[in-house]
């Protein structure tokens, strides 16, 4: 699977896990306990979230790639 989308990772003291955010696909976010764990979730969630708006006839956003600011 080769994924374009921009992920943002960070460490949340809440949830006391890494959180792994698309932001160009709404809601499409995973967590991992650690940073490759959380790489690994997101790129499936990502391609769930690609297909289910396959599915019910929604767009899917071109990767824009790096983003100026998030």
């Amino acid at each position: 699977m080769s994924i374009r989308y921009e992920v943002i990772l960070y460490w949340s003291e809440v949830d006391g896990a890494y959180i792994a955010e698309v932001p160009e696909l709404p809601g499409c976010m995973a967590d991992g306990s650690t940073y490759e764990e959380a790489i690994a979730q997101v790129q499936v969630v990502i391609q769930e979230w690609l297909d289910t708006a396959r599915e019910l006839g929604r767009p899917i956003p071109e990767p824009k790639g790096r983003l100026l600011f998030a």
